[in-house]
């Protein structure tokens, strides 16, 4: 089905494909080599690069839904790639944190990660890809300010 001239020049809609396409190319990558799924491997680089969080903290960070996050915590924690600890600032909530093989597997996968995007995008000059980044940085930035008030019915296409 070929999307209608209006829907091709929607934004979000093209925003949408393009992400769906790089990560899926990447979860394929991940899932043959190391058994790991798209939000195991955001959680992992979230940590790998943050160091401990919270669930709640690894919600914001990564933009997945809580069950999301959650599923793959436990996953970590199962293979041993990730423990939990006690939170001292806040006796409710614990801490997540890249086990040492969970740290020897993050400094194994992330070559490759920078590897797959410097061949995503090989036909991008460096001005481009820093305008790119910084456009996507302000997408996102505009899409955080809005409220869900100011909208009246749009198309949550995704």
């Amino acid at each position: 089905m070929q999307p209608t001239s209006t829907l091709a020049r929607f934004l979000p809609y093209q925003l949408s494909l393009a992400s769906n396409a790089v990560s899926g190319r990447i979860a394929m990558e991940y899932r043959q080599r190391w058994g790991l799924s798209i939000p195991e491997w955001r959680v992992m680089a979230v940590l790998g690069d943050a160091g401990a969080l919270t669930q709640r903290d690894l919600t914001k960070r990564t933009l997945m839904d809580k069950v999301a996050v959650n599923r793959a915590c436990k996953v970590l924690e199962e293979r041993g790639l990730a423990q939990r600890r006690p939170n001292e600032q806040d006796g409710r909530s614990h801490l997540l944190d890249l086990s040492e093989d969970g740290v020897a597997m993050h400094s194994e996968i992330l070559p490759l990660a920078l590897e797959m995007e410097r061949k995503l995008f090989a036909g991008f000059s460096p001005e481009e890809l820093d305008l790119f980044r910084s456009l996507l940085q302000k997408a996102r930035h505009q899409a955080e300010d809005l409220s869900e008030a100011s909208f009246t019915g749009g198309y949550g296409i995704r």
